[in-house]
């Protein structure tokens, strides 16, 4: 069950900078130093992490299980950008995001991620239990 402290309206707002390491030439998704659309991703779900995980009960996390993402503008290596995460929806053991990411001049990307709770003993082992099927 999710935690009580998430609500849907909660929200975070992060921010980064468009390093070499975050430009579509660099990650393979693209040829120019542009920011990458996988570099956004993660940061959308790193943004919608943290703003759940600190109201999250001991022993549980949340992964990321569906994204659908809008990268609208490019952004140059060296500028910066903010996501701003809000909670919209919560039901059962998944929590739904809408995701606004600006840089310094327009809106470059928008998203509606959800995210399951899980318990992380029960998560790991059943990744121990795969791992040593495939071995």
């Amino acid at each position: 069950m999710v935690a009580e402290a998430i609500e849907p309206g909660i929200t975070l707002i992060e921010e980064q900078e468009v390093t070499p390491e975050r430009a579509a030439s660099h990650l393979g998704s693209g040829s120019l130093q542009v920011y990458a659309t996988p570099a956004m991703l993660a940061f959308i779900e790193g943004t919608c992490r943290k703003l759940i995980e600190p109201r999250l009960p001991a022993g549980q996390t949340t992964v990321g299980v569906q994204v659908h993402l809008r990268h609208l503008a490019p952004t140059p290596v060296g500028g910066r950008v903010r996501a701003r995460a809000e909670v919209i929806e919560v039901e059962g053991g998944t929590i739904q995001f809408r995701v606004e990411v600006d840089d310094e001049t327009e809106r470059v990307g928008e998203a509606v991620h959800t995210r399951a709770v899980i318990d992380v003993e029960r998560f790991l082992r059943r990744v121990q239990a795969k791992a040593e099927r495939q071995s």
